[in-house]
């Protein structure tokens, strides 16, 4: 599929934001190294100035470090991790730009923040902006915004330079400590500074999906429970928990995918269409799509629901690889799951009767984020009528491969009539080159920047997503009603999440 270069249409332009300091608070952690600096650096060496001029980038952490160390070990971290070759002219002026502050723990550390800001905007004459981004554990985040206000490092709102923060997920660790999490943010910060990042929602794929629905009528009048049978949205990892073990085994697959990642998914792909395309008129579109969700109760958890972790097995290469329970950093009395599944529903006008199955999970086949939309059924008569004729389906590739394809029936070439499917596809790589699309950080820090909040979750709807997620943990409370079960290395879940699909009369969609 090809993409028309003569009927371009241009919505809105992106411009270099405003000049501006960005401090990465736990800028020595895997966050800094594997997206952050790479991707304030491809906003400087994407050839379009898209990184304001004169910003600069402060590192605050715990760990001593040299300003000459930082600004090495952050090219060796671009180097490795950048999806930009590194053009070391273009790095020199970027490197320029780094600076480092240790000490983070140490209660003189924010004054010391302070002073060197001050110095640095001083330095390479540019105003008192400030973004303070959050790349530390979600427990610590409360304590810093405190300090930053402390310190006089907070403007108010109305104030003629900004200060804006920026949230990692996870947003608390259930309804009850989220609330808590909001309550301090808000305390110290207007929630117009108030940042609530998910890189999902800067993949390409998933910006695509508004206007995949609302600039091309076709879709649009598709869209709900009139032809749509159902929707399956999968989130699968090819690698185990890795590194991430102590993080992961106090939270698991449904609160560190399913609450945030896939619910932004979900409410892109079925809101109504806003107002306009202004950030508060698509947070409301989005909000409205969780009042909607149906609970699941604990009562119908079981049915419902699907929590399972993997086993022993051989990855896709072969080899072979420890189950959860035997990985290091787990403890010896898990409950955690590394694999969710479910079903639910959607009560509103387009959406009602609608089932929608969801499944994400860890050492599955392969790394694959992707929806498909199934379409109902074509009438018993004509084609229909002695054999089953395959139903339409959209899938939306959100990576590795970002694009979609639609699968119709035609007439295969020859005297008979025999029908035979047909898919028909874009490719993002295909269409528009390899490495055309940006990291979801780089949109998003350009957008924080700029203040603008499309692409960012709003209180309400962290709170409103935990209220979901907390029934269906509560649910789980009981390892009785909901057990744990497991699953083979290197496969597709387990089969209780088949016979999940398999009771509503489906079968999942290989991503």
């Amino acid at each position: 599929m090809e993409s028309n270069v003569d009927n371009l249409l241009t919505i809105q332009r992106a411009q270099p934001a405003p000049p501006c300091t960005v401090v990465i608070f736990g800028a020595s952690g895997d966050l800094a190294k594997r997206k952050l600096i790479p991707s304030l650096y491809n906003l400087v060496a994407c050839g379009e100035g898209m990184m304001p001029a004169k910003s600069a980038v402060v590192g605050f952490a715990r760990r001593e470090m040299s300003i000459a160390d930082f600004r090495k070990s952050a090219h060796d971290w671009t180097t490795r991790f950048s999806r930009l070759k590194v053009d070391e002219t273009c790095w020199a002026n970027f490197a320029d730009s780094l600076d480092y502050l240790s000490g983070l723990d140490r209660p003189d550390s924010f004054a010391k923040l302070k002073v060197k800001l001050e110095a640095i905007e001083k330095a390479r004459g540019i105003p008192p902006n400030r973004v303070y981004y959050m790349a530390i554990p979600p427990e610590a985040i409360p304590e810093s915004v405190q300090r930053l206000s402390e310190a006089g490092l907070i403007y108010k709102p109305d104030a003629p330079h900004f200060s804006r923060v920026v949230v990692e997920k996870p947003i608390g660790h259930d309804l009850p400590s989220a609330l808590e999490v909001n309550r301090v943010l808000v305390k110290y910060l207007d929630e117009s500074q108030i940042f609530r990042i998910d890189h999902y929602l800067g993949k390409e794929t998933v910006q695509n999906l508004l206007a995949l629905r609302f600039s091309n009528s076709i879709f649009e009048r598709l869209w709900g429970n009139r032809n749509v049978d159902h929707v399956q949205i999968t989130v699968a990892e090819e690698e185990g928990v890795g590194s991430r073990a102590m993080y992961y085994d106090h939270s698991g697959a449904l609160r560190d995918m399913v609450q945030n990642h896939i619910l932004q998914v979900l409410c892109m792909l079925t809101l109504e269409a806003p107002v306009s395309l202004n950030s508060a008129a698509i947070r409301d579109a989005k909000l409205n799509v969780l009042r909607s969700l149906r609970p699941i109760t604990p009562k119908e958890a079981r049915a419902n629901t699907v929590r399972a972790r993997y086993s022993a097995g051989v990855d896709a290469d072969g080899k072979p690889v420890a189950g959860y329970m035997d990985e290091e950093g787990i403890a010896k009395n898990s409950r955690i799951e590394t694999f969710v599944a479910l079903k639910t529903y959607i009560d509103n006008w387009r959406w009602s009767g609608v089932p929608f199955f969801i499944r994400t999970g860890k050492r599955m086949k392969r790394r694959a984020s992707s929806i498909y939309v199934q379409f109902k059924d074509v009438p018993q008569i004509l084609f229909n009528r002695g054999s089953k004729v395959p139903a339409n389906g959209l899938m939306i590739r959100i990576q590795p491969d970002e694009g979609f394809s639609f699968d119709v029936m035609t007439k295969r070439p020859g005297l008979d009539l025999v029908l035979q499917p047909v898919r028909m596809n874009l490719s993002y790589n295909a269409a528009f080159g390899a490495g055309a699309s940006p990291e979801g950080y780089e949109r998003l820090l350009l957008d924080v920047m700029d203040g603008d909040h499309t692409l960012f979750i709003s209180a309400q709807f962290v709170e409103k997503s935990w209220e979901f997620v907390q029934g269906i943990l509560d649910s789980w409370s009981d390892g009785a009603n909901v057990p744990i079960v497991e699953y083979p290395a290197n496969s597709w879940g387990p089969k209780e999440a088949d016979e999940l699909i398999g009771t509503a009369g489906r079968v999942w969609h290989e991503p």
